[in-house]
């Protein structure tokens, strides 16, 4: 073989063997109903998922899972307050935030926020939990330890998910208007907007804070990496209807799991972004939440029966489940 194609070869094999490899290896079964976002305690081994009629709690030790922890109404977001023994979650009929105790669902307080509360993201440069609200265009902020709404921060749009950079910023994706909104977390203000080109309704969003670069699930399968300032770096394709992303800092990948086709997209951030694995999971599973401890990542899933008509698929009974996604021995 002549030296030019044999280090071709080798060149091709080292990408292959360097490639991660992810695959469900568990399902964790819940009840029957909706769901939204979710979070993981890694301190405390413990998953909590917003569903339709409360917050469902998950001992990653045992596998048992709660119910209704708390109660909800049309819950969206529940996110463990890093630093604490403490989960947000928010539901959307009834314009409330909800602090309580993750071990044992004390709630702690009821906070009355925006219209349509939905996503909530933590910034460690303030320590505070911010609370997207879509129906009024506005974030929260949320003292946990306080229990306490202490700022709305004006913005407007249906305010998605965001991802904060450690240092006092968050980049709020704008569904309805393909932006991303920059935020200071610190004079809790709306700094400025930038454009999506080539994204349509932008839902999960996360941050590297190693690259600085940030990466927009977009609902027609498009991942785009952004700089901080906004200047676009890369489009990639994914799979259609993502609505979460995350990124996993120790083994700098990214993951949007996208609910049309039933896939996971791994994307390694940096110079060059792209997309390094699809992993297959279930359709609907489009929302997905990181165990940074052990690179473990959980989807929540349902089956569904054939459409009759336009009316939307009906959930198949006992068919919900939570997906656990793990790297292979090797990328943990």
């Amino acid at each position: 073989m002549p030296i030019l194609n044999l280090l071709a070869a080798l060149a091709a094999a080292a990408t292959t063997v360097s490639a991660p490899s992810y695959a469900v290896v568990d399902k964790i079964a819940g009840p029957d109903g909706g769901w939204d976002l979710l979070g993981v305690d890694p301190v405390a081994h413990r998953l909590y998922v917003a569903r339709s009629t409360g917050v469902m709690a998950v001992d990653l030790t045992t596998g048992q899972a709660t119910a209704n922890l708390v109660p909800a109404a049309r819950g969206h977001g529940a996110l463990p307050i890093p630093g604490t023994t403490r989960v947000i979650s928010t539901s959307g009929g009834t314009g409330t935030a909800t602090v309580f105790e993750g071990a044992t669902g004390q709630v702690i307080a009821t906070l009355t926020v925006g219209k349509n509360p939905d996503a909530v993201a933590y910034d460690p440069a303030t320590q505070t939990a911010w609370v997207m609200n879509p129906g009024s265009g506005e974030i929260s902020v949320v003292d946990p330890v306080a229990a306490k709404v202490v700022a709305t921060v004006p913005v407007s749009g249906d305010l998605e998910l965001g991802a904060a950079d450690g240092a006092g910023r968050m980049y709020v994706n704008i569904e309805n208007k393909n932006e991303v909104a920059v935020i200071d977390t610190k004079a809790r203000k709306l700094l400025s907007r930038f454009p999506l080109t080539g994204c349509e309704g932008p839902t999960g969003i996360a941050y590297s804070v190693v690259d600085k670069q940030i990466v927009s699930a977009c609902a027609n399968g498009v991942a785009v990496v952004s700089s901080p300032d906004g200047r676009q770096i890369a489009s990639l394709k994914v799979g259609p209807r993502p609505d979460g992303a995350v990124y996993d800092e120790a083994r700098r990948l990214a993951f949007i799991p996208s609910g049309g086709d039933g896939t996971l997209s791994v994307i390694r951030l940096g110079a060059k972004p792209e997309v390094v694995a699809v992993v297959p999971t279930a359709k609907g599973a489009r929302t997905v939440a990181l165990d940074p401890s052990t690179g473990r990542l959980y989807l929540p899933s349902a089956q569904y029966a054939p459409p009759v008509g336009t009316a939307r698929p009906a959930m198949i009974p006992g068919s919900f489940a939570v997906l656990v996604v793990a790297p292979a021995a090797g990328a943990q």
